[in-house]
């Protein structure tokens, strides 16, 4: 299992980008319900190579951080469905409490607003705000 560990890593970060999503009908609710537990199982397998991936790219543009950083799944407001990925950044403690960063879409003015929050429980119906940390990065596929 171990020499297979860089393919699965390697096809985990291919499906998590979106280039080896199968095609699903828009109107499937059931594949829409398995994207969404796929992305979540995938980001759960490739957090800590995206992370990494993540830092690498905003150290070689000279934006890195020092704070610790991790990488958790998105979940969308009103369903609870995985979305995708963010990178969470803050003090180690704080970090280490987000499970998710909660995605909330809404017309603000006119205006289409997509608000990312980093939150301690994957449950959208029972999460809290982690103060402190912020969402720096987000990876995402069409569900």
């Amino acid at each position: 299992m171990k020499k297979y560990r860089n393919i699965i890593i390697a096809l985990t970060c291919g499906f998590v980008l979106g280039s080896s999503v199968a095609t699903v009908q828009a109107s499937s609710i059931l594949g829409k319900i398995f994207k969404g537990g796929a992305v979540g199982a995938v980001v759960n397998v490739a957090a800590e190579p995206l992370n990494k991936g993540i830092n690498t790219l905003t150290q070689k543009y000279g934006v890195g951080t020092t704070d610790a950083t991790k990488v958790v799944p998105i979940i969308s407001v009103g369903d609870g469905s995985r979305a995708g990925a963010a990178q969470v950044s803050g003090p180690i403690d704080k970090v280490n409490q987000c499970k998710a960063a909660l995605l909330i879409e809404q017309t603000i003015l006119g205006i289409r607003a997509k608000i990312l929050l980093p939150v301690d429980n994957i449950n959208y119906k029972n999460i809290n705000r982690v103060q402190g940390v912020g969402v720096c990065a987000s990876l995402d596929v069409k569900i």
